[in-house]
């Protein structure tokens, strides 16, 4: 015997509608429960044993969501501040309780942020000695030096002491265009020129501003930074600044697997 919960909020949940349309689909007769038609959007139901039906179609209960995220700039991964929106808050009516981001991504930084409410697994996957791969995009400016790429992958210690495992550093090029081969970076415009170096680093943990504070190591400072992979999930282009989607089953499958 499972929790009791609102029917209205079970279908919800499920990404049935709000609340008010649900509700008005109980009026009409869409709604039934264990076989008989449910007016009550109030009902408690058990999700585990009842079973719920929306025009004639069965409504399965997920125990876990699991959501990706294209985090914006000036929203805060968290699931509540007094200050700035919330990546919880952009998944409206589908952020049911109990969601929450997997790891952080710093206020100004934008791209991949994983959100669910299956929190053994989001332990799993920011754990260090999972190796799970983040990789981000970054603009910076500076002089890299020569060594950059070897020092990256040597592991560093950051000016204030503290160590972190090596990083995969991909130097594109320089002023929106990469080395060799003319491709550039996440949301470049072709004409864009500010004499950046563009990169991709890929890194192992989730440290404090841990990608800016590595290159400043070199002497360099991060000017844009987009997360653009999270161990199997990867970016689309076609997920804009702000919107969502829920993961496929073959995306949750591989992050369980890359969480061990």
């Amino acid at each position: 015997m499972g929790k009791k919960i609102r029917l209205d909020k079970f279908l919800a949940d499920m990404g049935k509608g709000s609340r008010s349309q649900i509700k008005e689909a109980g009026k009409k007769g869409r709604i039934w429960v264990n076989g008989q038609a449910e007016k009550k959007p109030e009902r408690k139901i058990d999700p585990e044993t009842d079973q719920v039906c929306l025009d004639g179609q069965v409504v399965a209960y997920r125990q876990w969501e699991y959501f990706m995220l294209n985090k914006p700039k000036g929203v805060v991964s968290a699931t509540e501040d007094r200050q700035y929106k919330t990546v919880v808050e952009l998944l409206g009516e589908d952020g049911r309780k109990g969601l929450f981001p997997v790891g952080r991504l710093d206020l100004d930084t934008e791209g991949l942020l994983l959100l669910t409410n299956d929190g053994e697994l989001a332990h799993r996957l920011l754990s260090p000695k999972r190796h799970v791969d983040k990789k981000y995009y970054a603009r910076v400016s500076g002089i890299l030096p020569e060594d950059a790429v070897w020092r990256m992958a040597q592991g560093m210690e950051l000016e204030d002491g503290t160590k972190v495992m090596p990083g995969r550093l991909e130097i594109l090029g320089e002023g929106g265009s990469a080395a060799g081969g003319g491709e550039k970076g996440p949301g470049r415009k072709e004409e864009e020129k500010t004499g950046e170096t563009e990169v991709f680093l890929t890194i192992q943990e989730g440290k404090f501003h841990q990608v800016k504070r590595m290159f400043e190591v070199l002497g360099c400072r991060v000017e844009y930074l987009k997360r653009v992979s999270f161990g199997n999930l990867v970016l689309e282009d076609t997920l804009l600044p702000g919107q969502y989607r829920r993961l496929s089953e073959d995306e949750t499958e591989g992050l369980r697997k890359a969480g061990g």
